[in-house]
């Protein structure tokens, strides 16, 4: 294609702007007086042109008509200089310069250690450089880097092993400079398409760094950079995600490899923490807290060469997607394509039934794991080819040891690690993967375990509860919701906690932090239920299958799979501890749920803790993602898919994920068990109240003190709130069901819960929560729950008052409960279930109301001799009042029946206190004091909204 320049022109007085065009496409007329008689070339003359430089000089033209029989139509201005000769192209190019400027290559890179493999590096020790040699096919390449915090301080999410980084890159020269530049995959078209052309206009790709080029080799015409202008950057965004900065002293380089797939490398920062910056308080686990130096882990790969093929998702089946939006798609409801993300498994016989793979999943168990652990942890791992015999594959996954002398890091990407990490502030594991932008095959895997998992969290939860007491109580739902570091209430959390907080998002810290709760409750339950002390085998036993469990977890996550919250819901309580059934079907659906140990209820013997194998829906799941199809494209999948999907009708094949779980659906939710949640709850709401009594009279323990009995009274205070919550979830409640309407037929997404389960909830709430025995603990125990007065590092004893305010306590938890039933989203949706019922199959707000006010206010409305209410029921009947008031007199947004209905209720609670007496002055007051509330209420001015 020719290509004409043309300049600003001065002519006869009139300026014409002309710009750069393809001389094919222009299509200019020129006047006819211009023009006077057909020839090939009109008269010449002279014009004054503005150079490149900006400067004005004059230079001869002609007129020049290419076709004579059009003369009158295109003639075209030809300067004479550049007659003959493409005009030059102005702004940036991507062909090489003149290196004249440059250093000769071989003066860059003499003295240096060279390294051979997917790119060359040279290294020169003495002056902590090191050069990367980059081909000429190389650019424009895409690669796959991967950033890794190799070394921690162990607190605070600066945790060695966490995953940082992805990206998806290549390199673009730019006249002197070589960029790296992150490939935008979220926009494709199809093969063909025209709208391939406008991609690049329309979504950019991102350049992350200008690299000046140190030199080109003469010959090769390899292009050498500094790699310390991208690795000793903060390329990892390190900077940002801890909001610490970096030191003046020059960063440096750790361990560099070469491979011919891979290159890792690894970078030395020293870090800065500001004393003076509430953001960054003093780091306890530091020697000197001032600064402290970390390590990064780079690898530079290339994507496998295979013939991978990607699979579409269905949204019954829980796996991690890799999508984008594919403009060639015409339909406009929908422009996503959505591929799982899974390892390339191919049979070695793809004829055979079931057959090993050709290359299986091998991951390695860190020489740092301690040796007691290493069978749980490799239990866990193969636990999983149970599931791929189903899909084909026998020994689909390896677990190996590390060896002691091993030469190679656990951050490589070469290599599937199970890591073993020491924090002081984690208690967590997690299963991240590195994938394949482009089409979602799983490359990399490692699955970090904190040690402090198996060492019981000492959870203070007047910590967590106290302080946040306010005006306006806080919902139950939401107190277990915005647990420390896994709160959902803070979009935008900063500093290094607003790290965890994002990490606890993205991976399952928020899985080890509460895993780490339950396995404290179950670990006390073995003691207290029993009224024994445990044998160290028993110890162990229930460590093992704990551990077992979190590894399963973890490898279905880098296995693709995401969490399924309705897995639990396999069994009726009944079954839970009959090892027949739990050793044959499985104690849960998923072991991608979050599994609370299981609890027998007195009088059961108990059977499995936790599960020893993964369960129907990982089979199902795993069966979807892995089962060869032998169809030639994903397109041609969907027939083979789709039958595998719509078994998702059966109940142990149910998914429900994060997004999914809801205060509303008692069937999903972490840490709940049985397909009957709640009896569960109930037996292990009994079983605190045992646990509690066991506290105080037969359970001590050697070399214990108060703390410990404060902080094991607290753990169990924990549990008793959780089974609360899970029996509030009836009330108004219904569950979601993911389905398909061509496929799972006379199925439904939204189901309400049946009305008889919603009475047995509110019959369990006021026996746990309202009764006036319902947190009934002794004097003694009371005085016994001191706190740890150690002071030092990383122990700050508690000041102000000491002694357990149980009266603060448990009117907290009562508020929250009413908070919860009261809820203006309870209460609309219970008025909308009433509307999609058929009449008497929902829970009504008028029974709701009822029910609350004859069980709170017992003592009132259906008296039984001497009229005396105790201290925690006066609060708890004050605060009921507090809500229908709030209602009453509009400070609070519920629907207007809702606040008809606090109306009456408050006039019929007042003509009844008006026929009570009592001669405890507590009680006297206490019921003078509500009818004068409830009298200025209900002949207060109205109020608008």
């Amino acid at each position: 294609m020719k290509k004409l320049t043309f300049y600003i022109v001065l002519l006869h007085g009139l300026f014409l702007g002309m710009g750069t065009a393809c001389a094919q496409s222009l299509e200019t007329k020129a006047k006819e007086n211009l023009v006077t008689s057909p020839q090939t070339t009109l008269p010449s003359s002279q014009l004054w042109i503005i150079n490149q430089n900006k400067q004005v000089q004059k230079q001869p033209f002609m007129w020049v008509v290419p076709e004579p029989k059009k003369a009158r139509q295109q003639p075209l201005l030809q300067l004479a200089q550049t007659a003959n000769k493409p005009a030059k192209k102005t702004g940036f190019s991507t062909k090489p310069s003149k290196t004249d400027d440059l250093e000769p290559f071989d003066d860059v890179v003499k003295d240096s250690q060279k390294l051979e493999g997917l790119f060359t590096l040279y290294r020169q020790k003495e002056t902590n450089k090191i050069y990367l040699e980059i081909k000429p096919e190389q650019l424009q390449k895409n690669f796959l880097a991967t950033a890794t915090l190799e070394s921690g301080i162990g607190e605070r999410g600066i945790y060695s092993g966490l995953p940082l980084q992805d990206f998806l890159f290549y390199f673009q020269r730019i006249d002197k400079n070589l960029q790296f530049v992150v490939r935008n995959v979220n926009f494709r078209t199809r093969e063909g398409d025209p709208q391939t052309r406008s991609l690049n206009r329309s979504f950019s790709d991102s350049v992350l760094y200008n690299l000046p080029i140190k030199s080109i080799h003469p010959q090769r015409q390899t292009i050498l950079i500094d790699l310390g202008d991208l690795l000793l950057t903060d390329l990892a965004g390190l900077s940002a995600s801890l909001e610490l900065a970096a030191s003046p002293d020059q960063p440096y380089f750790g361990n560099a490899k070469v491979f011919p797939n891979n290159l890792e490398i690894e970078s030395i920062f020293n870090f800065a923490n500001s004393a003076g910056d509430s953001q960054n308080p003093s780091l306890n686990t530091l020697a000197d807290s001032r600064g402290f130096t970390i390590r990064l882990h780079y690898s530079l790969s290339q994507l496998p060469k295979n013939n991978y093929q990607p699979r579409l998702a269905d949204e019954r089946v829980g796996y991690f997607l890799t999508a984008y939006q594919d403009l060639s798609i015409n339909d406009r409801n929908d422009l996503f394509v959505r591929y799982i993300n899974r390892w390339n498994l191919e049979k070695q016989d793809p004829n055979a039934a079931i057959s090993p793979p050709k290359k299986p999943i091998v991951f390695w168990i860190d020489n740092a794991v301690p040796f007691e652990y290493r069978d749980a942890i490799k239990e866990g791992v193969l636990m999983w080819n149970q599931a791929f015999l189903k899909a084909g594959f026998k020994d689909a996954i390896e677990v190996k040891q590390m060896p002691n002398n091993a030469t190679w890091d656990a951050a490589d990407i070469r290599y599937n690690t199970i890591r073993w990490i020491n924090t002081v502030d984690g208690y967590f594991a997690l299963g991240p993967s590195r994938v394949n932008p482009l089409n979602g095959e799983i490359l990399d895997a490692d699955i970090l375990v904190d040690a402090s998992f198996v060492r019981a969290l000492k959870n203070e939860y007047r910590q967590i509860v106290l302080p946040n007491q306010t005006k306006t109580p806080t919902s139950l739902s939401a107190l277990m919701q915005n647990r420390p570091l896994c709160s959902k209430g803070d979009k935008n959390p900063k500093g290094l906690m607003g790290n965890i907080s994002k990490l606890a998002g993205e991976y399952d810290l928020c899985y080890g932090i509460e895993s780490a709760n339950q396995f404290a409750f179950g670990s006390l339950a073995m003691s207290m239920l029993s009224n024994t002390t445990p044998s160290k085998e028993q110890v162990q036993d229930y460590i093992h299958q704990y551990l077992r469990l979190i590894i399963a977890h973890e490898v279905g996550h880098t296995l693709g799979l995401r969490h399924n919250f309705r897995g639990s819901n396999l069994l009726q309580p009944e079954e839970m501890n009959n090892l027949e059934i739990t050793r044959t079907k499985g104690l849960t659906a998923s072991v991608m749920d979050y599994v609370p140990p299981n609890i027998a209820p007195r009088g059961t013997v108990q059977g499995d803790y936790f599960p020893s194998q993964v369960g129907s829906y990982d089979v199902w799941a795993i069966q979807y993602g892995y089962t060869p199809s032998g169809a030639k494209s994903a397109i041609a999948e969907k027939p083979f898919l789709a039958e595998i999907a719509k078994q998702s009708e059966k109940p142990e094949l149910s998914y429900s994920p994060d997004e999914d779980t809801s205060e509303i659906d008692p069937t999903s939710a972490p840490w709940d068990n049985s397909g009957n949640v709640l009896i569960y709850s109930r037996w292990q709401l009994d079983n605190s109240r045992v646990m509690w009594k066991s506290l105080n009279h037969a359970y001590s323990m050697s070399g214990e003190n108060y703390s410990d009995l404060s902080e094991q009274f607290s753990t169990i205070f924990g549990n008793y709130l959780q089974q609360l919550n899970y029996t509030i979830k009836y009330i108004g409640g219904q569950s979601f069901y993911r389905v398909n309407p061509g496929e799972n037929k006379g199925r439904l997404p939204f189901v309400a819960v049946p009305v008889e389960q919603q009475r047995q909830a509110l019959a369990t709430l006021q026996e746990y929560v309202f009764a006036e025995d319902a947190m009934n603990f002794s004097p003694e125990l009371l005085n016994k729950l001191a706190p740890s007065r150690w002071r030092h590092w990383g122990s700050t004893p508690k000041t102000g008052r000491l002694d357990y305010p149980i009266h603060d306590l448990v009117l907290f938890v009562q508020s929250a409960v009413l908070s919860d039933l009261l809820s203006s989203d309870r209460l609309s949706r219970m008025k909308d279930i009433e509307l999609k019922s058929e009449p008497g199959k929902a829970l009504t707000m008028p029974e709701l109301f009822t029910t609350l006010q004859t069980g709170i206010w017992t003592e009132v409305l259906q008296p039984k001799g001497k009229l005396e209410i105790s201290s925690l029921r006066r609060g708890l009947q004050r605060q009921y009042v507090n809500f229908l008031t709030a209602m009453v007199l509009r400070k609070v947004d519920v629907p207007e029946d809702a606040r008809t209905l606090s109306w009456y209720k408050l006039k019929q609670l007042d003509q009844q206190l008006r026929r009570v007496k009592s001669d405890d002055e507590y009680t006297k007051a206490h019921l003078l004091e509500t009818r004068d509330r409830i009298e200025k209420t209900l002949n207060a001015p109205l109020q608008g909204n």
